[in-house]
């Protein structure tokens, strides 16, 4: 009997197994989402102080040297800011961050870098990777 039962149980799995679906892996392309990539080069800004990456008002990174983000963002406008943070001379004092603003595509990959200009931070097209 105990052999008769553990067939029954290992013909359960199988039949449930067989009838599983297979779930294709997410890509920005197929479930809707843009990929941002956001890239802070060693000479483009030269400065130690930590560079804040705002999106839709809200900090999401903080960027040294050399450091790039990558984010899956629903298609449509995003609110970017970028300014200076951190401790003792990092800190900008009280002022007003400039918002750029960015309309992601379904399935696209946008990559931007951080520059400075003497109005302040801003980003730019980065060139593609080869």
């Amino acid at each position: 009997m105990p052999r008769l039962a553990t067939l029954a149980l290992l013909g359960l799995l199988f039949s449930s197994l067989t009838s599983a679906q297979v779930v294709p892996a997410l890509t920005p392309q197929a479930d809707g989402y843009a990929v941002l990539i956001i890239s802070r080069e060693r000479l483009e800004v030269a400065t130690p102080c930590e560079i804040g990456l705002y999106l839709q008002d809200q900090l999401a990174a903080r960027l040294y040297q050399g450091q790039s983000v990558a984010f899956n963002l629903p298609p449509g406008p995003v609110s970017l800011r970028l300014g200076v943070i951190g401790t003792q001379t990092c800190q900008p004092g009280i002022t007003q961050l400039k918002s750029e603003p960015l309309v992601l595509q379904a399935g696209e990959v946008r990559r931007l870098r951080i520059a400075l200009s003497t109005s302040g931070l801003y980003v730019l097209p980065a060139p593609a990777s080869q």
